[in-house]
């Protein structure tokens, strides 16, 4: 385990080659830290990568060619050491490739390689998994960064805001062009996605943060409804801003906690629904590669 540093005129990143966990994001000119301190009063984590799967499995297991495999929830990366590959002023690339002890859990070989990059105010977080054996594999992947909200001391969750939009490249503004509705899935007590979905009223593409947001655990946004999202002051000044083409995405903070903190979680998978009864090949929101192939994604943080 090591922790590796880099950074820019604007802002720096530390990131823990246990997980290739992003613990932190500050700019440089006042200090500021963005990133959760993974106080465990809370949560102990800051920024898991979740690999190869994106939440709970029914039953916590899976099939696969007939056989079971157990599984916890989001996979076993966030719990591994990562080699350090590449490492320059600007960028680090981490990887993490598939040994006797990760097939007992999941049969497949995988490289997974996670790259940190920084430009300007900006870190691009980037995910290659390729296929290095001789079948089709399957595999989920997302982020779970947690960000400081509020982050000003003496201010609270909810006197911020969450902004949703659905260009990513664009700029944030009041324009007719925001999201005026989206539709998350409720996840049930088990974990596993239920039926049940919530509309969330927006105005001018903007949430309020209320003491009950996370009663239900996380907000899950699926199909494309959005491809950013950014926390804003009471002054409705954005302070930090995800950007991602994921199909679907999560917003968590421990329920019923009122913790200093948000995660925004850029996802290529899901936990199973609570119906699900199929294998591997057949749970929602799965990615397949063929053999040699390599599936490849980048997300942005801005401050």
């Amino acid at each position: 385990m090591a922790e590796y540093r880099i950074q820019n005129k604007e802002i720096s990143i530390m990131v823990n080659s246990f997980g290739a966990e992003l613990k932190s994001l500050k700019e440089n000119a006042g200090n500021t830290e963005y990133m959760w301190n993974a106080d465990p009063a809370y949560w102990k984590r800051t920024s898991p990568v979740l690999f190869p799967f994106v939440g709970s499995l029914k039953n916590k297991e899976y099939t696969y060619e007939g056989n079971s495999y157990p599984m916890s929830q989001h996979g076993f990366a966030r719990d591994m050491e990562f080699e350090l590959c590449e490492q320059t002023d600007k960028k680090l690339v981490f990887a993490l490739v598939s040994n006797e002890e990760t097939k007992q859990k999941y049969p497949f070989d995988f490289r997974l390689e996670i790259a940190y990059e920084l430009i300007e105010r900006k870190v691009l977080v980037y995910w290659n998994v390729y296929n290095e054996g001789q079948k089709n594999m399957y595999f989920s992947i997302g982020g779970h960064p947690a960000f400081m909200c509020p982050l000003e001391k003496g201010k609270k969750q909810t006197d911020c805001m969450i902004y949703m939009g659905m260009e990513k490249d664009s700029a944030i503004s009041e324009g007719k062009e925001n999201l005026d509705k989206v539709t998350s899935t409720v996840i049930g007590k088990t974990g596993l996605a239920s039926e049940r979905k919530i509309e969330y009223t927006l105005q001018n593409g903007l949430l309020p943060i209320t003491d009950h947001l996370f009663d239900d655990d996380a907000l899950v946004i699926e199909h494309n409804q959005v491809q950013k999202v950014a926390f804003m002051t009471q002054d409705q000044i954005p302070y930090l801003t995800v950007s991602f083409d994921a199909p679907l995405f999560g917003i968590w903070s421990p329920p019923k906690m009122k913790a200093p903190f948000i995660c925004i979680e850029p996802w290529y998978g899901r936990c199973d629904a609570e119906n699900f009864e199929g294998d591997l090949a057949q749970r929602e929101w799965s990615n397949q590669l063929a053999i040699g192939e390599k599936f490849a994604s980048v997300y942005t943080i801005e401050v």
